[in-house]
């Protein structure tokens, strides 16, 4: 049971984008299975374990990743860092692209449903796959999920670029429209905090020093 001091501090959920793979920017992944991290993906991976074994010792408590290789393989350099186990929740996955999986994104953007999709994501299903409103609720679940476990904490959780910015544009309170005006690069870190007085957005897309963000502070 968390503590009555532990209930006075907000919920930190730092989102990380897995690091790159042989088709990032190329293809589109979807929940593919068989897709690894390359061997920059690796490093930087690696990287973000670091910045985020900087923090005080113990700040983290949770590690979490989707389902997915790519996601997986970069949890697990985080966890090694941090000396934690990696949980898994498919919530946190990539969007079921369908019939699109792993098609390269020249051949999907002569497509007439491109062309839908990039003007109305929100209302948007890919085709034989999700649609993004679903995505935006499995996330949003897995969010409370983290919430309600590691109430007054800070956990890592490891997922994909469309999901971290679904949770981000529902924190700003963000048509899902305009999600693609955000950026999250691999191996970025988005934090967002929930606490009594609401949601808030620590940061969005950061490669450098974690420590302005005062997690682990008394």
């Amino acid at each position: 049971m968390p503590t009555r001091e532990a209930k006075k501090r907000p919920t930190v959920v730092l989102f990380v984008r897995h690091g790159k793979t042989p088709t990032t920017g190329k293809a589109l992944p979807g929940q593919g299975s068989g897709l690894h991290l390359s061997d920059v993906g690796k490093e930087e991976a690696e990287r973000v374990a670091g910045r985020l074994g900087e923090l005080p010792a113990g700040t983290i408590t949770a590690v979490y990743a989707s389902h997915l290789e790519r996601a997986g393989e970069t949890a697990a350099a985080i966890g090694r860092v941090l000396g934690l186990p990696v949980e898994v929740d498919p919530d946190l996955a990539d969007c079921d692209t369908g019939e699109w999986t792993g098609k390269e994104l020249k051949e999907l953007s002569k497509l007439p449903q491109w062309k839908e999709m990039r003007s109305w994501p929100g209302g948007f299903r890919f085709p034989g796959g999700e649609a993004i409103c679903e995505v935006s609720a499995r996330v949003a679940a897995a969010i409370e999920r983290m919430r309600e476990k590691h109430e007054g904490q800070v956990v890592v959780a490891v997922s994909h670029a469309d999901p971290i910015k679904l949770a981000v544009g529902s924190v700003l309170g963000s048509p899902v429209d305009l999600n693609d005006r955000l950026v999250v690069s691999t191996c970025s870190v988005t934090a967002l905090t929930f606490g009594p007085g609401g949601a808030a957005v620590l940061t969005v897309n950061s490669a450098g020093d974690l420590s302005p963000l005062g997690l682990g502070a008394k």
